[in-house]
Formats: structure tokens, sequence, C-alpha cells
């Protein structure tokens, strides 16, 4: 059993790799949906323990938008995709155009709500389609659910997941980007919590490791 923590940058690459495939599926995905030219890269994936991972979103108390799911199948886990409040306002005024709109709105604000809800669905999906055609593994994602609120209560959900046997997750940096406008981006993160057993037949798939 190899911990998470023990992944070397050859796998964050393979990582990477399979990210930005995905990136790219979502990217046609998104452009097709919003009828405008939309760019995706991941430009950087690292390794980071709990504590870390709070903080990388400005500490347990800090507000976040996050869309939330649970990969079933054959390699199962958690995956978190997180906006601040500033950059869903961003991705609002993209999908929209509504430049008045507060991510504090969100759930009495039908139209936003499914929107941000459908791009966490096509990140996610595309994210784990290429993940799964690489390894051959079965991995399918659950319905997604969108919340906002304190880091710490959305992120503890994913993490009891795991935590009795690692204290490690995986951090996937996303940047959308408006292929029309420049000024126009989006930072978001995913987080992907694999469960325990999870890693080994992800890596022994791609040939990293002994099966």
């Amino acid at each position: 059993m190899v911990r998470i923590d023990q992944l070397t940058q050859t796998h964050l690459d393979i990582l990477k790799e399979i990210g930005n495939i995905g990136a790219g599926n979502a990217a046609t995905a998104l452009s097709g949906l919003l009828g405008k030219k939309i760019d995706m890269t991941i430009p950087s994936i690292k390794i980071v323990d709990f504590n870390e991972l709070m903080e990388y979103v400005g500490g347990p108390d800090t507000i976040i938008v996050t869309v939330f799911l649970r990969i079933q199948g054959e390699a199962p886990g958690t995956m978190f995709f997180v906006l601040s409040p500033e950059e869903t306002n961003s991705l609002v005024e993209q999908l929209l155009g509504n430049r008045d709109f507060r991510a504090e709105e969100m759930m009495e604000h039908e139209l936003a709500y499914s929107a941000v809800s459908e791009i966490g669905n096509i990140l996610s999906g595309s994210y784990l389609s290429a993940l799964s055609d690489f390894t051959s593994i079965n991995m399918q994602p659950t319905v997604p659910a969108l919340v906002m609120d304190m880091a710490a209560a959305i992120l503890m959900e994913g993490l009891v997941e795991i935590s009795q046997e690692s204290d490690h997750a995986i951090i996937i940096d996303t940047m959308i980007e408006d292929g029309e406008n420049s000024e126009h981006s989006v930072k978001g993160h995913f987080f992907l919590l694999p469960d325990p057993d999870s890693f080994n037949k992800i890596f022994a798939a791609l040939g990293v490791l002994d099966k």
C-alpha cells in the first residue's frame, strides 16, 4: 500500500497530463454550451495534508462555494470543486452576463445555482472520464451537490471518509479563461480524495506501481 504522501513527481506529472486532457474536454463542452471559446488549463498539482488543505482556501472559517460528489465504481473516492465567492461571482458573470450577482444570493438565484452546478458537473465528469480512460478503471460521479458554507463544514464530509488511514489530499488547480477576453479568468481548485485502496488501483493501472 502506497500512501498519498509517498507519491512522487512522476505520479503528479501523470495526474497533471490526465487533468489537462480532462480540462480540454471540459473546455470543448463549455464552449458549445456558452457559444464562445473557453480555455482551461491545469497550472499545478500538489499534495497537501489536511491542515494545509484548510489553509489553502483561507482557513476553516472561510466561506467557500463547492460542488462536491462521491466517486463510485472500482476506485471510489470524493471530489470537490472549490471556488471563492469572488471567483463564483466572476464565473456567473461569464456564464450569464450578470454583473450584479453575489454568491451570497446563490440559494435564491435558481439560474445561477443551476449554471454553477452544471459547470461543476461538466468539469468533474470530464476529469473522471479522462482518468477512467487512462486507467481502464470504471469511475462514475454521483449527482453533484452545490453548497456554500465554511470550509471546515464542507470539507470534513470528504475528509472523514479517509482520515483514519491517510491524512493527505491531491489539489488540482484549474484555470478557466474566456478565449475572447483574457481579462475574464476564474481560478478554482479540485480536491481529489480517492479512498485509500483506490490509489494503488489507479497507479498500478497507469504502470507506475507494481500491481
